[in-house]
């Protein structure tokens, strides 16, 4: 995540402390992925927009691995970790950041499993809240299903009123715009109210939400900002993970199509969030884009293709393949069914062809591995040939060993090439040969034993097996 220098600002308090029991999970229900990233990073990036001088954590469960996972995002301004000791609920959760919070005379309230807020959305609701002068607003928005929130109901931008379902008539129960957790607040009405939550619900928690009905009922002005988060809202269960990654995903692909990539079949392709991919670069169906992928421009990928965290670059093709931590220089053709694993290197116009896998190589420019081969822990030159059915055996049982091809070498189908072992040069091997040696530029390296031909072998083949069968069943 990229660095923001400090400034005066807002202060922010994420929300980080749940369980999360409905994912049915041993991981934080905050550091679930949403399109290769967490929630809980995609929310701390939203807060960023608002340029905070405090960024306040309230963290819980897992908090050692909540904390580790913050920090190796390198957050500028770092941010203050703050224990809620009990689980005593949203209103709870905000109340112990108080001493946190330093002076900051607003403060903005987000919920880490809600990764669909932007910072886009937080500066709107920011805008709002000073240019009407609220004590709160509420960033509020439409889902599909609005069972079990929640009503909004307002007039204009002003809140009338957040009406639970239990108490709606048939009229409010309608309405599908309700409120997300992300709040913006004056400090002195907002920890002026707190203290006036109670706890008579069904899980006897101090509910953020009443500090808006504390206030109305004061008298004081409460915004609303509706958003549109594409129909879902935040990730309390595996169903809340899919449709939240689901509507992530289609806002990237989105993202990427109007600088001007082509999708042939958006709803089949999965692009993680920092992924990078330039115009004109053809992208077709089933094909993930993981991790911190880079890939060019005029660029052909798919189908059914993998690529993490991978560089690909101008004008390649890569189609009905895997490639893992490699890079894939301009003008490379990979696949079909090709497996390119962590530490390949492949130079510009080279090829790792059908049912090729390659790791900790690096192909030179030009040269070929254009089908059925292995590829090791070498380094091939530029201009060379592998043939198909090629080995490196790099592996003694012990350690692993470097195999070196020079350029412009031609490497016979079916060699195997035990390492460590160097081929010069221009030099050749013989199909089916066990190069254990070095070969010279220039030379050629075979290893064949002598072909022997024996007359009348199946005659007495299947003499012999129709005696055998005789005598079994005489």
């Amino acid at each position: 995540m990229p660095p923001r220098r400090t400034s005066t600002g807002p202060a922010a308090i994420v929300l980080a402390a749940g369980q999360g029991k409905r994912m049915k999970s041993s991981r934080p229900k905050v550091l679930h992925d949403v399109c290769g990233r967490p929630s809980l990073w995609h929310v701390v990036r939203a807060a960023l927009a608002a340029k905070p001088a405090t960024i306040a954590i309230v963290v819980l469960h897992a908090r050692d691995e909540v904390e580790e996972a913050v920090r190796s995002w390198g957050i500028d301004p770092e941010p203050v970790f703050v224990e809620q000791g009990e689980p005593l609920g949203t209103g709870h959760a905000v109340a112990v950041t108080e001493e946190a919070l330093g002076r900051a005379g607003e403060i903005l309230v987000l919920s880490g499993d809600d990764p669909l807020v932007t910072g886009r959305h937080v500066r709107g609701l920011l805008s709002a809240h000073r240019r009407t002068r609220a004590a709160a607003t509420i960033l509020t928005t439409v889902v599909d299903d609005p069972t079990g929130f929640g009503r909004i109901v307002r007039e204009g931008s002003q809140l009338v009123g957040i009406v639970q379902e239990a108490d709606a008539s048939p009229e409010v129960r309608k309405i599908r715009e309700v409120s997300t957790l992300v709040y913006a607040f004056r400090r002195e009405d907002l920890f002026g109210a707190l203290p006036l939550v109670g706890k008579d619900n069904r899980l006897s928690e101090y509910y953020l939400p009443d500090v808006i009905t504390i206030l109305k009922d004061k008298g004081e002005r409460v915004s609303v900002v509706p958003v549109d988060l594409g129909g879902g809202l935040g990730l309390n269960s595996r169903k809340g993970l899919a449709t939240v990654t689901r509507i992530m995903r289609n806002r990237i692909v989105e993202n990427h199509m109007a600088k001007g990539v082509t999708f042939v079949d958006p709803a089949t392709v999965y692009v993680d969030v920092d992924v990078r991919i330039g115009s004109d670069t053809i992208v077709l169906p089933f094909t993930h884009l993981e991790g911190s992928t880079r890939i060019g421009t005029r660029c052909r990928i798919g189908p059914a293709t993998r690529i993490v965290s991978s560089t690909i670059g101008d004008d390649a093709d890569v189609t009905f393949s895997v490639v893992r931590g490699s890079k894939i220089a301009r003008g490379v053709s990979v696949g079909p069914y090709a497996s390119l694993r962590a530490g390949t290197v492949i130079d510009e116009g080279g090829k790792a062809g059908s049912f090729v896998e390659i790791k900790a190589s690096r192909v030179g420019r030009g040269s070929k591995v254009p089908h059925l081969s292995y590829v090791g822990d070498a380094t091939i030159g530029a201009d060379a040939n592998i043939g198909a059915g090629t080995v490196t055996v790099n592996y003694d049982g012990y350690e692993k060993h470097r195999t070196v091809i020079g350029d412009g070498a031609s490497i016979g189908s079916d060699t195997m090439l035990v390492a460590p072992v160097k081929v010069g040069k221009r030099a050749w091997t013989g199909a089916g040969s066990t190069i254990t040696k070095d070969i010279p530029a220039g030379a050629l390296g075979v290893e064949r034993s002598e072909q022997r031909i024996v007359p009348g072998y199946d005659d007495r083949k299947r003499a012999r097996r129709g005696k055998d069968e005789r005598g079994r069943h005489g």
